[in-house]
């Protein structure tokens, strides 16, 4: 398969770009700069965008419906309106870790939300995998990472995706009828440059996983085998999402975090959204369901 050279279409300048989420219903996307606890929309139409202050570091968002979102920031579940730019409090999350914050998440086809929490510091596992589930019960899934990242889920519903970031490993899941995860597996191991950060599941089943220190997104088949990569100018890609009319449309964030000077000299676009053209298609975004 023949992949597309990407483009930089905002250079942001996020510190650590992260969590793409294509909302059909506005044609545009959003995403967040963790680092910089900043929340970015971009019309996909007309290039125009918008950024949001975000009160602490924002993991993530998840789709409630209209222009409001689940916002994971570093002590729990908030809701963010984009029309009004408020924070409102959720769910509290590890009260009892005050040095840990919620990093990647993405809401499943039935409309329930998984979320992972890390050390911020970067060291201790202190990490886990969470779900919430329609009548809002939190439940923990996995634990004992350092930085949890990129659940996402098959086409079928039946295989979630998880990566643990500093071991360099994509480990797969069975996923029951109401969410319980069992067979933990390697999916996948990183060869060469680059840890695993975000990934997305396309249509057919396909793995994306977006390298944080690799200058690429390698794609696997459901099989686990490498069969694809898009390069990028800068080391630190961290997330991608489908978007687009057809779902061919891919956003990818990225990050200067990390870089010294000179890198960062010699990788101008680092921070930036970019976009390329996928031979197939993404899966449909779902809404969160869950009652908060």
């Amino acid at each position: 398969m023949s992949m597309p050279t990407p483009s930089c279409i905002w250079p942001v300048g996020a510190e650590l770009g992260e969590g793409p989420l294509w909302q059909a219903a506005e044609n545009a996307l959003y995403f967040v700069d963790i680092k910089g606890r900043r929340i970015h929309r971009l019309a996909a139409q007309t290039g125009e965008h918008r950024s949001w202050q975000a009160p602490d570091q924002p993991g993530f968002l998840a789709p409630l419906g209209g222009q409001a979102f689940v916002c994971g920031l570093p002590d729990g579940l908030y809701r963010f309106d984009a029309a009004s730019g408020q924070f409102g409090k959720l769910m509290d999350i590890e009260a009892h870790l005050p040095g840990n914050r919620l990093n990647d998440g993405f809401v499943d086809a039935r409309g329930r939300l998984w979320f992972g929490s890390m050390d911020d510091a970067e060291q201790a596992s202190s990490g886990t995998l969470y779900r919430v589930d329609e009548n809002g019960a939190l439940s923990t899934q996995d634990s004992d990472y350092v930085i949890t990242n990129g659940p996402a889920m098959s086409p079928d519903g039946r295989t979630l995706y998880h990566n643990d970031t500093v071991r360099r490993v994509v480990y797969a899941f069975d996923v029951a009828e109401d969410g319980t995860l069992s067979r933990k597996r390697v999916f996948a191991a990183i060869a060469g440059e680059g840890h695993p950060d975000g990934l997305a599941v396309d249509a057919d089943g396909f793995v994306w996983i977006a390298l944080f220190g690799g200058w690429r997104i390698e794609r696997y088949s459901p099989e686990g085998e490498h069969v694809a990569e898009v390069r990028f100018p800068c080391a630190n890609i961290t997330k991608l999402a489908f978007g687009g009319d057809d779902l061919r449309t891919v956003y990818v964030t990225s990050a200067w975090k990390g870089l010294d000077a000179v890198e960062r000299q010699q990788q101008p676009q680092a921070g930036g959204l970019f976009t390329f053209r996928s031979p197939v298609a993404g899966q449909v975004q779902a809404r969160c369901k869950v009652a908060l």
